[in-house]
Parts: structure tokens; C-alpha cells; sequence
């Protein structure tokens, strides 16, 4: 059977990684920063919190601040409470519209992420599977070299770094590329180019990196 697992190849596709239709629009307009106040404000208030979980427990993080978001609500309710008895308006509740706001996740939603995760889900079982257990020799090789690479950044970087690179990449790689679409296409089409060149001589050196067309059919 034939895995359902995208090629290593496509690492190397950037509409693999930045297609903005992909996305629900409130993301693709903080990380294409189509509201520049919007979108720093939630890359700092990310980079916040993750420097934090770097210094802190999680539970700490978590403590301070659900505490800071407490403490500003119960401020702005008095204050408006305050400037509504000093105006003598009856405007109601500050966060009215926050409180009638419909929150629940409905049942067709709850089931296409559930689809959604369960398909992503077995995927990567069928492509890791393929790879570890060595069901064409080259692409493990190259996988080999992937999980060699990472030793070397594990040794460089924990967890948490990785994680704060990964929320920086996310606010800067995509506007980067969406201005530079064409050199970096042309670029990594190259680079395409060479690795299917070096590929292709890898596989006819190597028999057992070819599957034979019985094993195809199968």
C-alpha cells in the first residue's frame, strides 16, 4: 500500500508552509501583519509568555498571569462603574457584549478537527512507519541525515528556545516570503533541482533504494 505521506522533498515548497488561504482569516491577518498594531501586539504578548515559561514554572506563568488579567478586569469594571455613577448613565456591564459572545464549539466543528487531527494523525504514522522501517532506502537515508542535523541543534538549543525561534519565524518568514516570493522561489527551485539530481544518482547506485513495479502494484 502506498503511504499517504508527503515526500521529504516538499520541506523545500514554500506554498507547503505559506499559503494564507490555508488559514482562518484572523490568523493569516496577525502573521501577514495586515494590522501591524494587531500583530505586534501578539507577537510580544507571545514572546512574553514563552520568556516567561523559559524563567518559570508553568504553573507560575499560568498563576501571574491569570492574576494580571484578573486584576485589570475587576479595575476596569470599577472604573466604569464609578464614571457611570458620577455621569448618572446606566450603560450596563462593560464586558456585555464579552459575556453574550457565543463561546461553545459547535458539534460539526468539534467533528471536522477531530477528522482533521485524526487524518494528520495517521499520516505521520504511515510515513514514519515507511521511514524507520526502511521502505525505500534512500529516503531513510535522508531522514537519517534530518534526525543527525537535529542532534546537533538539540545541543544547542532546548525545548523552549526552539519554541520562541519557532513564534518569531511564524510572524517574520511568512511576510518575508509573501515580499520575496519570486527570488525565493527561483532560489529554492534550484536547490530542488540539485537535491532530485543528487537523489536520482543515489537511487541508481543503490538497487535497494528503487521499489521493484510488482511491489508498486501492491
Amino acid at each position: 500500500m502506498a503511504s499517504p505521506g508527503p515526500s521529504l522533498c516538499t520541506v523545500l515548497d514554500p506554498h507547503a508552509w505559506f499559503d494564507p488561504q490555508r488559514l482562518h482569516p484572523e490568523v493569516e491577518s496577525l502573521i501577514y501583519w495586515r494590522s501591524a498594531g494587531r500583530s505586534g501586539a501578539a507577537l510580544g504578548a507571545g514572546l512574553a509568555v514563552l520568556v516567561a515559561l523559559a524563567c518559570c514554572s508553568v504553573i507560575s506563568v499560568l498563576a501571574y498571569s491569570s492574576l494580571v488579567a484578573l486584576t485589570a478586569a475587576v479595575a476596569f469594571r470599577i472604573y466604569k462603574n464609578v464614571l457611570q455613577a458620577v455621569q448618572k448613565t446606566n450603560e450596563g456591564h462593560p464586558f456585555k457584549w464579552l459575556l453574550e459572545k457565543d463561546i461553545n464549539l459547535s458539534a460539526e466543528r468539534a467533528q471536522a478537527l477531530a477528522a482533521s487531527a485524526t487524518a494528520h494523525h495517521n499520516a505521520a504514522l504511515h510515513e514514519l512507519r515507511r521511514l524507520f522501517l526502511v521502505e525505500d532506502l534512500v529516503d531513510s537515508l535522508k531522514f537519517g541525515v534530518l534526525l543527525w542535523c537535529l542532534t546537533y541543534i538539540g545541543s544547542c538549543f532546548n525545548g523552549i528556545t526552539l519554541v520562541i525561534l519557532g513564534w518569531i519565524a511564524l510572524f517574520t518568514l511568512p511576510k518575508a516570503y509573501e515580499m520575496n516570493k519570486a527570488q525565493v522561489d527561483a532560489n529554492l527551485e534550484l536547490a530542488r533541482a540539485k537535491i532530485n539530481e543528487i537523489t536520482a544518482k543515489v537511487r541508481a547506485a543503490v538497487p535497494l533504494g528503487r521499489k521493484t513495479e510488482s511491489e508498486k502494484d501492491k
